[in-house]
């Protein structure tokens, strides 16, 4: 029997970009297993400033971040490749942006524990897809003398998200979350928070029932899998 490749939520955003022609192509490429390329050079494009963020969110201290940008532009200083001062320069502006942000507004009050995660479980299947979930954190705090959980992911793309496609990272940790680490502890919708570093701008899975962003994971799935003939 044919395994259906697993996806990334990024492929879920650019299959909704698609027009009409481009999406029946992609549920073809998917039922046949072929891998579309990715635009951006793949996923180690903004490791750079993805990565330093990440750090600086554990730490909770800035100096990641100012010490990866001084990095970076010192690399910038000394490649004459244009494509590669690109990308230096893309991961620079990202750092930049960082600094303005006050990343507490990610956490709660109380003292968080960060906690480790198997990538046994970064497999999700979802209405028959099989999605491919990797938060940067993942931590627990008490509130209330009860153990709440939380998770962040920090995501980038050139030109960035809209709202409704951020909401889509929020629901999907919301989905792992409760698959995962349910057992024993309280998932804060809150706290499932997904951060597009490019825009500068976040969706919590709470939000979208506050502020009326819509929920589009489950419709896109749907689209992608009637695109496919039904395939489960």
């Amino acid at each position: 029997m044919n395994i259906m490749r697993k996806l990334n939520i990024k492929e879920l955003v650019d299959f909704r970009r698609k027009s009409d022609r481009a999406k029946q192509n992609f549920a073809l490429n998917l039922k046949l297993n072929r891998v579309e390329s990715e635009a951006e050079g793949g996923g180690d494009y903004w490791v750079s400033s993805v990565s330093a963020i990440v750090q600086s969110f554990k730490h909770n201290d800035l100096q990641p971040v100012l010490d990866r940008r001084s990095e970076l532009e010192e690399k910038f200083d000394a490649t004459k490749v244009a494509k590669t001062k690109t990308m230096y320069k893309r991961n620079i502006n990202i750092l930049y942006s960082f600094e303005d942000i006050d990343s507490n507004k990610w956490r709660p009050n109380s003292k968080i524990d960060f906690l480790k995660q198997s990538k046994d479980n970064q497999l999700l299947t979802v209405r028959g897809l099989q999605l491919q979930v990797t938060p940067n954190c993942v931590f627990e705090f008490e509130k209330d003398g009860k153990k709440e959980v939380g998770a962040i992911w920090f995501i980038t793309k050139l030109n960035g998200f809209s709202k409704d496609e951020l909401g889509m990272f929020a629901n999907i940790l919301w989905l792992y979350l409760n698959a995962h680490f349910s057992k024993d502890r309280i998932i804060n919708p809150q706290y499932c928070i997904a951060v597009d570093v490019y825009k500068g701008q976040d969706v919590s899975y709470l939000q979208p029932k506050e502020n009326g962003v819509p929920m589009i994971l489950n419709s896109t799935i749907d689209e992608i899998k009637k695109l496919m003939g039904g395939t489960n």
